[in-house]
């Protein structure tokens, strides 16, 4: 399953704060802020979709994320690979490369992640 976007926007919260209340995840939006009833409803179907847990004091609801924040961006990157890249790694840092017109010194540590990668993956 996915978030919405206005679900991720939320889970971005959650994942910053750890455990919130409504008020808290209401505060943690910038103005304009979503009403109470969008923010409910959008919790009720995170928790639905298991992505985020509930204690309950009284009537109050305290939230926590119930998967945590990179293991839903590599099943994101890796459905994003998948979908636009015909499922190649390679596809996707060739384009990444040439299209986000990183810097000289972005590419060097970039080549330098790679490297490190190749003497583990060579040991």
């Amino acid at each position: 399953m996915q978030l919405t976007k206005a679900e991720e926007q939320l889970m971005h919260h959650l994942w910053t704060l750890e455990k919130a209340y409504m008020k808290d995840l209401l505060e943690a939006f910038p103005e304009p802020k979503p009403a109470t009833t969008t923010v409910a409803t959008l919790l009720k179907r995170m928790a639905d979709k298991g992505f985020i847990g509930y204690n309950e004091f009284g009537k109050s609801r305290e939230y926590y994320p119930l998967i945590q924040k990179e293991a839903y961006s590599k099943k994101e990157v890796s459905g994003f690979i998948k979908d636009f890249f015909n499922n190649s790694t390679a596809q996707f840092a060739s384009f990444f490369t040439k299209e986000t017109n990183m810097s000289t010194a972005e590419l060097e540590e970039l080549k330098k992640i790679i490297e490190n990668e190749l003497q583990k993956k060579n040991k």
